[in-house]
């Protein structure tokens, strides 16, 4: 203060105050601008001189933060070109049918644990083939094993008639089994078949109560009379089949009386025997064929329950009660919250010195919170390079622009324990890279 009071004194000396003139006068004593910027040059000057620690002392401060805030923004790569990244895992149907029931914990938003039985197909149709499959493999089976000791048999008593008799008896009734197995597989289809009739003839009969009250039209009525006339047939079909059946049976039957009458007129050993063997891998084909058949149908009987694979929220859930849906078809989606991580798109000047095992902070905007991982790994391309029309640089018209390139960040154990991060939701990742 002591010193601008005496600057001021010094001023008023060289600059002494005149009367006042006109206008002009007053306007051409005033200093020029240069002279005040000047002053103000020799004021700095002179305040420097007269505290020369305290200039010292400022420039040391400058040079320090100027310095620390260097090595602070070439230590660390940043951006907010980056996003929380995820597994979406689709639930589709592996086979056709309506849909029973759904499991009602089963909402968009809610959590479901693995395994959770997430909506269920009528089994119906699936349980009478996996019957029918059973019973065939039944039958087979037990052909393969009579074909397979009838070698036995007579490889054991070529010299004696009596043991290959007794071994066609022995194949003979295990043909009876095996008839009646079929006739029981018979059974069973017509059981199905009259079933199918009875639900469609209970709509015909509803259909038609409908069309009497003109709720419905006559096309209407004629498609469920048609397929009510269509199970109908199958019924006949089917008890036709189980009429063969009873009739193979007997057949059989009489196959068996007349082994047990041939005891002294078996073919020789040798030619027995290769038959027999022929027959035996015939019957171990067929075998082998239905129990392949019995695990498909067991399979697609277990297929009816559609179960999650993975914990997690379920979204997009469009399946309900009554639908019929088709194999492949998506049902809804479930994102495993608790395996997430981070996908930031840096440029490719700043991967100069960025390699995996560095560490991390990831501050996310939807919450303003820290969170701290570590570069897993970098892309293979830039982003570019994946997109629906990759660049193509021709000459003559080709400008330069910085790629960016995908790197992913993982974060440490137990950073996501409150499982906040979700897919989708945009992050500012700084890499530290000294």
């Amino acid at each position: 203060m002591a010193s601008h009071v005496q600057e001021l004194e010094q001023e008023a000396i060289i600059h002494p105050k005149e009367d006042a003139g006109s206008p002009s006068e007053v306007k051409t004593e005033q200093p020029p601008k240069a002279t005040t910027n000047e002053d103000r040059r020799h004021k700095l000057l002179g305040q420097i001189k007269a505290h020369p620690l305290l200039a010292v002392l400022t420039v040391t401060v400058l040079i320090i933060g100027s310095a620390s805030l260097w090595l602070y923004l070439s230590s660390y790569e940043q951006t907010d070109d980056a996003q929380v990244d995820g597994h979406l895992h689709p639930i589709s149907a592996r086979v056709s049918g309506t849909v029973l029931s759904v499991n009602p914990d089963a909402q968009n938003n809610h959590y479901v644990e693995a395994g959770t039985v997430l909506a269920e197909l009528d089994p119906a149709d699936y349980s009478a083939e996996v019957d029918r499959a059973r019973a065939d493999f039944g039958r087979l089976q037990a052909t393969a094993s009579g074909a397979r000791q009838e070698i036995s048999v007579i490889s054991s008593g070529s010299t004696g008639h009596l043991e290959l008799a007794e071994a066609q008896v022995k194949e003979a009734t295990e043909s009876v089994a095996a008839e009646k197995a079929a006739q029981q597989a018979a059974e069973a289809r017509l059981t199905l078949a009259e079933a199918n009739h009875a639900r469609a003839e209970a709509d015909r009969r509803r259909y038609e109560s409908l069309l009497a009250k003109r709720e419905i039209s006559q096309s209407e009525y004629d498609r469920i009379a048609t397929e009510s006339s269509t199970f109908q047939a199958t019924v006949i079909a089917a008890r036709a089949d189980v009429s063969a059946a009873r009739l193979r049976v007997d057949q059989a039957e009489s196959r068996l009386t007349a082994r047990r009458a041939d005891l002294l007129a078996a073919r020789s050993a040798p030619e027995q025997i290769s038959s027999s063997k022929d027959k035996a891998a015939a019957a171990g084909a067929d075998a082998d064929r239905a129990h392949a058949q019995l695990t498909t149908a067991q399979l697609n009987l277990s297929y009816t329950k559609i179960i999650a694979p993975v914990s997690g929220i379920i979204g997009r859930k469009s399946v309900e009660v009554g639908q019929r849906i088709q194999p492949g078809q998506q049902l809804m989606i479930i994102i495993p919250v608790d395996d997430v991580w981070i996908t930031a798109n840096f440029k490719e000047t700043q991967l100069r010195k960025m390699k995996p095992g560095q560490a991390v902070t990831i501050h996310a905007d939807s919450f303003d919170q820290e969170y701290h991982g570590h570069v897993d790994s970098i892309g293979g391309a830039t982003g570019s390079m994946f997109s629906l029309l990759p660049p193509e640089n021709a000459t003559g018209n080709f400008v330069k622009v910085v790629q960016r390139v995908p790197v992913k960040i993982l974060l440490n154990p137990g950073e996501n324990a409150d499982h906040r991060l979700r897919p989708g939701m945009s992050v500012e990742p700084k890499v530290r890279i000294k």
